[in-house]
């Protein structure tokens, strides 16, 4: 657990800081900065870009971290990873030929009420590459277990420029068409520098020949293509539905509750850039007593980590919005839903790592196609009927169902299974904190009030956790902490 925790802290440092800015892109600047409309717009982009990468990279990122470390011999070795750069681009080659042909109708889709994003339907394709292409070079620094490079352009980079490009647009430097196209050109330049990071990592022939294992490597990534978009798909998929029917700036409202929900996947995203090349790893050398035990430890120590920032986020939410433009609504149901989602994701430790890495990867792909119908039903159903937070019901119950899955297929397919009694623990000292502290608020200025909020919450928490000794890791982590002030 050397490296993971080593490079998770640094992991966790770079993701905060990324989420921290992007916190103040998504709730300050792009609220004062840029129109409602156009808020959406940019955010429809990205998410309609999301939804189309994974089908783009054909799952040769998973393949990539599942495969790698099998190949003994340089040829073979040097064969996978050509196929592994090239297959995208024909892929993206075959999407592009057919988007083409059928361009007209798919700009007819924008013809009613949200006509705003026809110029513009083009940027998602393109979008989609380049975001294609750096998580192949994400993964390709994974299987070095070298990942805090990557996470860094991940987390930090982009939104950092996106805040520079904020404030060109508010001193007039760039006006708002000219903010979207820097911002693609931003993506596109982020997967250069990825690249040739990744490269420089580890280099290679190409070799326009077929690994002599082509047939397991070709089936796992056109089935773990279906399987790995479904996480895609239920993040992105409600802000797609939410555009076919409300006007579009019923995105930009998601979206900012969502964006205040989704802080929660912090330390599962920062600790699985290296669980999950350690799974793999474990996986291939058949080490199932360390595999156990590593999937306990994530479960529980992501349990702790994300539970603190869902008592945060709920118990401060109300006066978050009381400094957000006033356009912007809470909608508090959004919010508690999908940080719900968001907790649970977080306790299934690295689930998902075991099973797209092992032989049972296939199940995932019935399961996944499965959500995907269920998904698209409850926004269908949910959306006109409750409104944006219609969207965040769908999500939720998709989520849940999905989980609850996943999580059958590794106990009876492993006997492993990631909860404890520690885990009723955790879960019911997260309740009373979000009950105790929703409701009290200080009769001071709305910062003030986060602030002493989140240091009561966040002290008492630490300290409940430690005392119940309910990890030795983050117990560890503590003692640590406090011998080294």
């Amino acid at each position: 657990m050397g490296v993971v925790v080593n490079q998770t802290i640094r992991n966790v440092i770079i993701t905060c800081l990324g989420f921290g800015i992007g916190a103040v892109n998504t709730l300050f600047l792009f609220t004062n900065f840029m129109d409602k409309e156009y808020y959406g717009l940019i955010t429809y982009l990205i998410t309609a870009s999301n939804l189309i990468w994974p089908f783009m990279v054909f799952g040769i990122h998973n393949t990539l971290i599942k495969f790698f470390s099998s190949y003994k011999d340089i040829e073979q070795q040097n064969r996978f990873l050509t196929l592994v750069f090239v297959l995208p681009s024909l892929i993206a080659l075959l999407l592009g030929v057919i988007g083409i042909i059928v361009y007209d109708r798919i700009l007819d889709l924008f013809t009613n009420k949200n006509e705003i994003v026809q110029p513009y339907v083009w940027t998602i394709f393109v979008l989609a590459f380049v975001i294609a292409y750096f998580e192949v070079f994400f993964a390709w620094s994974k299987v070095k277990l070298k990942s805090v490079f990557g996470n860094l352009m991940k987390e930090l980079f982009l939104r950092i420029c996106i805040t520079v490009l904020l404030l060109f647009l508010y001193y007039k430097f760039l006006n708002v068409i000219q903010f979207i196209y820097m911002l693609v050109a931003l993506y596109g330049l982020r997967t250069i520098i990825m690249g040739i990071y990744a490269l420089r990592l580890h280099q290679f022939k190409f070799r326009f020949v077929l690994p002599n294992n082509y047939v397991p490597v070709i089936k796992y990534s056109a089935l773990i293509l279906v399987a790995g978009s479904v996480a895609t798909l239920l993040i992105d998929l409600d802000k797609a539905m939410i555009e076919r029917y409300l006007p579009i700036e019923n995105v930009a409202k998601y979206s900012i509750c969502a964006y205040i929900a989704s802080v929660i996947i912090i330390p599962s995203r920062a600790m699985h850039q290296i669980t999950y090349p350690l799974t793999a790893k474990l996986l291939n050398e058949g080490s199932k007593g360390e595999l156990k035990n590593l999937y306990r430890k994530s479960s529980i120590n992501l349990l702790i980590a994300s539970g603190l920032l869902f008592i945060l986020i709920i118990s401060n939410v109300n006066q978050l919005f009381e400094i957000i433009s006033d356009e912007y609504e809470l909608y508090i149901w959004i919010v508690v839903l999908i940080g719900g989602a968001k907790l649970f994701d977080n306790m299934m430790g690295n689930n998902n790592s075991i099973l797209y890495n092992s032989d049972y990867y296939r199940l995932v792909l019935y399961v996944g196609l499965g959500m995907i119908v269920l998904t698209i039903a409850f926004n269908i159903l949910c959306i006109p009927v409750f409104g944006i937070t219609g969207a965040a019901i769908a999500t939720g119950v998709a989520v849940f169902c999905y989980n609850l899955t996943k999580l059958w297929i590794v106990y009876a397919k492993f006997g492993f299974f990631p909860f404890t009694r520690k885990t009723l623990l955790m879960l019911v000292l997260i309740t009373v904190f979000v009950f105790s502290f929703y409701f009290w608020e200080f009769p001071f200025h709305p910062v003030i009030n986060i602030i002493i909020k989140s240091v009561l919450i966040g002290l008492t928490y630490i300290s409940m956790c430690y005392i119940l000794n309910v990890s030795k890791d983050i117990n560890s982590l503590i003692k640590k902490s406090l011998k080294g002030a």
